[in-house]
């Protein structure tokens, strides 16, 4: 440990300061010297003397040094900034270790389970029994939300389950010509989707197009305070935000899929009779005899779920947001991976229980 030493001059104002705080950057003092300050003979102590002297005293703590003052008067001014140089630095952060990591991952996915689940059950309430007890519905912003879900929904989804149909034609004929089976490609197309590929394809499209919609929307006015707003003006959110939605997508989803199976099924039968050069009569034949109302059962049943984890997910996404516009854009993209992964995780049960509970 090394001491340096600088006597201070008689006066100590903005011009005297600064060549004392130059004399101290010279010295490259480090970690654990110490640097010692005589205010014997200093008199006068100006406000701007003084800030050279923090400003010394910060560059020292900087570098893991330390600042001694020695000799200064108790009733000079310098006496009254004094605990400014005796300010200890700020401890390093204590390091977590692995147990309290997954400790408080594990509290912190509790708690927004418990969100989730309040949240749940105000939607079940204001969706389902609350406009039978008279307590109203957002009507018009329920037609407005079937517009925006729903009709305008329809060319993407329509135009991605046709393109899906259209490439598993595609790749099943290729294995299905290795055996002479062509034809039943049309039934692999009619399973495909009504069983799975329809109700997938069109909740994901949704989820990405209406999840991160409704996560924006939310999130935004949370940021901007509407949400605070309308608590204060006693208006309960859930009803007048989310009931709505929810509603709305459990109509409109539905529809949606099967609008989906009948273009998916569309951009096989153009495989098979384009390229695979089957007449349309066959083609619909074969098509018509693979269809099952259990396949359609189990492909339409899903919906309602995939409906309502969609809107949960991103109303709940949009009123967690914390900050501005990165936090909007944050908690956009999670509702979005949060909706996909809860999807295929549904999916997996419903799959599961036809295959191994039902005939």
């Amino acid at each position: 440990m090394a001491e340096a030493r600088f006597t201070a001059p008689a006066r100590l104002d903005a011009k005297t300061g600064e060549t004392l705080y130059g004399e101290v950057r010279g010295k490259r003092l480090k970690r654990g010297d110490v640097a010692t300050v005589d205010l014997s003979q200093t008199g006068h102590v100006d406000p701007k003397g003084a800030a050279w002297l923090l400003a010394a005293s910060d560059l020292l703590r900087k570098r893991r040094a330390e600042l001694r003052l020695e000799g200064a008067s108790d009733d000079g001014y310098l006496n009254l900034i004094r605990p400014a140089f005796e300010i200890e630095p700020p401890a390093p952060p204590r390091r977590t270790g692995a147990v309290e990591q997954i400790g408080g991952a594990t509290l912190s996915a509790f708690g927004e389970v418990k969100e989730i689940g309040a949240l749940c059950v105000d939607a079940l309430f204001w969706t389902v029994l609350a406009p039978f007890e008279g307590k109203g519905f957002r009507w018009e912003n329920f037609f407005d939300e079937i517009y925006e879900m729903g009709v305008r929904a329809i060319g993407i989804v329509c135009l991605m389950n046709f393109l899906l149909g259209l490439i598993i034609a595609m790749l099943m004929a290729k294995q299905a010509e290795l055996y002479g089976m062509q034809l039943f490609v049309a039934d692999l197309v009619m399973i495909g989707f009504s069983r799975e590929l329809a109700a997938i394809m069109t909740a994901v499209v949704v989820s990405a197009r209406t999840g991160a919609a409704i996560a924006a929307e939310l999130a935004t006015m949370k940021v901007q305070e509407e949400i605070d707003a309308l608590r204060g003006m006693g208006v309960n959110v859930v009803q007048y935000l989310v009931s709505p939605k929810l509603l709305a997508l459990l109509i409109v989803l539905p529809c949606l899929v099967a609008l989906g199976m009948i273009s998916g099924i569309a951009g096989g039968a153009l495989w098979g009779l384009v390229v695979l050069n089957f007449t349309s009569e066959i083609w619909i034949t074969q098509t018509i005899n693979a269809a099952y109302f259990s396949d359609f059962v189990q492909g339409m049943s899903k919906t309602i779920i995939f409906a309502i984890f969609i809107v949960l997910i991103g109303c709940h996404n949009g009123l967690r947001v914390r900050g501005g516009s990165r936090g909007v854009g944050l908690m956009t993209t999670r509702a979005v991976v949060m909706d996909i992964f809860m999807l295929i995780c549904v999916d997996i049960v419903f799959a599961a229980v036809f295959y191994y509970l039902l005939p």
